[in-house]
């Protein structure tokens, strides 16, 4: 039974893991350089070297791969955004620097990660409704991270501090897809400084009223 259930030291479970990075890999390239209407089963396999059928081991549809994509650059930014936190300073501006940095580098020094994520990820409704609810999850992180770092009292839910948190991530959001459309005339360094500018105004504002 084992040597049906392994080969070359690797087990079905792992091979079938390998399978999956590869088409992800594929598809990060095929709609971060082509667009999500280049994406298709043929294309996709072709490019990680696969039988069609481990595409319907993997995935069902279209939006199946690009949400898993999307997810999958969704937890790498949170991780490095944290992990930015967690080594920053105790500045407000230094920390809100370095959460914010890290987000932004990881999403353009890859320009197919910010393509997918930010542009594909509206290509449908069903990845449109995933994208939406990715962004409350991220304005949910920026709330608690914000709520802890001001030491502000989270007994009970505060609308103030949802509405920034969303107002915040939403817009950046925008307008990360706005400057990567080449719709805002600016270097990368200037986009973090003005976005840093804006998270700290609003939070240290609401820090303010609540003290």
């Amino acid at each position: 039974m084992t040597a049906q259930r392994t080969y070359g030291g690797i087990s079905a479970q792992e091979r079938r893991a390998q399978r999956r990075v590869a088409l992800l890999a594929a598809a990060l390239e095929i709609v971060g350089t082509r667009g999500f209407a280049k994406l298709t089963v043929s294309g996709l396999c072709a490019r990680a070297g696969l039988n069609e059928r481990y595409y319907y081991e993997n995935f069902d549809s279209r939006d199946a791969v690009l949400a898993a994509l999307i997810d999958g650059i969704a937890e790498e930014l949170a991780d490095a955004i944290l992990a930015a936190v967690r080594t920053a300073p105790p500045d407000t501006r230094a920390t809100a620097h370095a959460a914010i940095t890290a987000g932004v580098r990881l999403l353009t020094d890859d320009p197919r990660k910010a393509k997918v994520a930010l542009i594909a990820g509206m290509a449908t409704p069903e990845l449109r409704a995933r994208t939406t609810e990715t962004v409350r999850v991220f304005a949910r992180m920026v709330a608690a991270e914000g709520i802890d770092f001001y030491r502000m009292s989270a007994a009970a839910p505060d609308p103030a501090i949802d509405f920034r948190a969303m107002y915040l991530v939403g817009g950046l959001v925008q307008t990360l897809t706005a400057w990567l459309q080449g719709d805002l005339d600016l270097t990368r360094d200037e986009l973090i400084e003005h976005t840093v500018d804006v998270f700290v105004l609003l939070g240290e504002d609401l820090a303010d009223k609540r003290g």
